[in-house]
């Protein structure tokens, strides 16, 4: 004899009670986004009010202005977005390959006993303080850089003029390397995230067809993550860009624009954490203003990009299937 679990009915009350829940819910949540949204637009507003005297006096020749000179009220943005631009491009060649091969690494090679360690260690290195991680670029990164490996560079690759005299201890070469360190949790946990999620039939049946692990690798695996791998470089990317603290203690903090990786430099974010407090005049304020503006319009630009490239490649990847 089959029983049929009893169920009580709904009353008035209870029927009521589930639809002020479900509005309270589409409320509060209506409120939460609109917030991130207000907030968002009051932190564009606050920086671009802030950068109208320099807007205002400099224009669009601001960006590629390489003069820095707080006495005279000159200012321009050349050297830090070169600054940026070569210490996020060291960190990317550098950082990204790493990542993603530990990623690989935990999630195809690795025993299992030794996934979950190694795994969690690599992730504690998001939760280092950037001013230690500065700390330690100085006392310890920094020096054995410039007095063994930016010398063996000079001997081996020194004819490049990227790989100049070598240092004393900050320069961008060391920025960038930090940035690469600062990067290696964010990309190796999506990279790892992403190749679990690969099924685990394609992998066996790419084995079983005499596929080697590497081919399986590279056919399989990175072929169907690269999307994902995409997105994640750009996230590093976008850590890149706006690290501060650590990038000032080891970059040197240079005006000029210098081939050599070996000399001095800064970067948009380590001018505005060096400076603002101590600026001079509200010409240099609005100046500093002006370079977190144009940080803003970078990081908006790699995230539409990134969206751009995860789109083609999911619509490419579709129309294949």
């Amino acid at each position: 004899m089959s029983t049929v679990p009893f169920t009580r009915p709904l009353t008035g009350t209870r029927r009521l009670r589930d639809r002020i829940g479900d509005r309270l819910l589409l409320i509060l949540t209506l409120l939460a986004s609109l917030a991130a949204i207000a907030l968002m637009v009051a932190i564009v507003y606050k920086v671009f009010k802030g950068a109208h005297l320099s807007f205002s006096e400099f224009g669009l020749g601001f960006i590629t202005g390489t003069t820095w000179d707080a006495t005279n009220n000159v200012f321009g943005a050349g050297t830090f977005l070169y600054g940026t631009a070569v210490t996020c491009a060291i960190a990317l060649l550098v950082g990204g390959p790493f990542a993603i091969a530990i990623a690989l690494f935990l999630s195809e090679l690795a025993p299992r006993g030794v996934r979950g360690v190694v795994g969690t260690l690599v992730e504690m290195l998001a939760a280092i303080p950037s001013v230690v991680l500065g700390l330690w670029g100085i006392l310890v990164m920094g020096p054995f850089i410039a007095h063994h490996v930016e010398p063996w560079l000079n001997s081996a690759f020194g004819w490049i003029p990227l790989f100049g005299e070598p240092s004393t201890g900050s320069d961008v070469f060391i920025a960038g390397l930090i940035l690469a360190i600062m990067i290696v949790p964010i990309v190796a946990s999506i990279c790892r995230e992403l190749f679990l999620g690969v099924p685990r039939d394609l992998e066996d049946g790419a084995l079983a067809l005499g596929a080697t692990r590497w081919e399986m690798v590279r056919g399989v695996v990175l072929s169907s993550s690269r999307p994902g791998i995409a997105a994640a470089l750009i996230l590093g990317l976008g850590r890149a860009l706006g690290e501060a603290i650590a990038v000032t203690q080891v970059i040197g903090s240079a005006t000029a624009i210098n081939v050599s990786l070996f000399e001095p430099g800064d970067t948009l974010a380590s001018r505005i954490a060096a400076q603002f407090q101590g600026a001079a005049s509200a010409m240099q304020t609005s100046a500093l203003f002006y370079l977190a503006a144009i940080l803003l319009v970078i990081g908006l630009i790699t995230n539409l990009l990134a969206l751009v490239v995860v789109r083609r490649f999911e619509i490419k990847r579709t129309g294949a299937a």
